[in-house]
């Protein structure tokens, strides 16, 4: 088995003071994608670089304690791809591709942060720019490889992957046109679709415990109003290999709970 986790940090050396490599030690994936690193090169050094036996590959964001993705992982990729974005996007850090390529596989796993557009109007059309130039860069992607995008993906597609969707369905994360977005990413038949929730093709009808993030206002945490803003977005290849899920959602490194999916094949 492929064991893959992904986990947004909230920041690395903040999620490091509440025992998150530790856990990691414990549960010993073979890759794990973490978002908001809030970190810079320097920051990594003699501290974050190797975890646990597994080498660390990031990209950085150019603003200090903001933003950061990176991979850990067991195996030696063949390729390395930080950034996709070179106009906008790449100078925020939201997107690293590590390559396991041989010469009967092209395979890639990915850990991507999405934009939030919660704090207003301008960083909201900033998401909506940042799905209009992944979304084609995924199709290219798929149309030459196999690949898993782990990440925090800002938006829950459905009515079951939010606990208050009819009191949110004018805040960002469950706006109508980015769940239009991800509907259209999941079309089997369509051109421009064809990914699949991995998370979903695993437990296809599960509600309260599928949240993998919850707001730090109010008792949210302790009444599990969630939202499922954490995801394994794969090709279906790799999807149909997907055996079982774990979310943590009993420990606490961030506002954000660790996804685990374990996958039947080996690097």
């Amino acid at each position: 088995m492929f064991k893959l986790t992904s986990l947004n940090l909230n920041g690395i050396r903040s999620a490091a003071t509440k025992g998150v490599i530790p856990w990691i030690e414990a549960t010993r994936p073979d890759c794990i994608c973490v978002q908001e690193i809030k970190a810079q090169q320097a920051d990594m050094l003699d501290k974050f670089e190797v975890i646990d036996e597994m080498n660390g590959y990031f990209q950085f964001a150019e603003k200090k304690g903001y933003s950061g993705v990176g991979v850990y992982t067991r195996h030696a990729p063949s390729d390395v791809v930080v950034g996709f974005s070179p106009n906008e996007f790449d100078a925020e850090g939201r997107y690293v591709e590590l390559r396991f390529d041989t010469p009967t596989r092209k395979f890639s796993i990915i850990s991507c942060y999405f934009p939030s557009g919660s704090s207003g109007e301008i960083r909201q059309a900033a998401k909506y720019r940042f799905l209009a130039e992944l979304h084609p860069h995924l199709m290219r992607l798929r149309a030459e490889r196999d690949f898993i995008l782990c990440g925090d993906i800002n938006i829950a597609h459905t009515n079951a992957d939010i606990k208050n969707w009819r009191s949110n369905q004018k805040n960002s994360g469950f706006l109508p046109e980015e769940r239009s977005w991800m509907t259209q990413l999941f079309e089997k038949e369509a051109e421009a679709g064809g990914l699949v929730d991995v998370y979903r093709v695993l437990q296809p009808d599960t509600t309260d415990a599928c949240y993998t993030w919850w707001s730090n206002r109010g008792q949210a945490y302790a009444n599990n109003v969630g939202w499922r803003l954490d995801y394994h977005l794969a090709t279906p290849a790799i999807a149909a290999l997907a055996r079982k899920e774990h979310i943590y959602k009993d420990v606490k490194f961030s506002d954000h709970a660790p996804i685990t999916i374990d996958y039947d094949f080996q690097l």
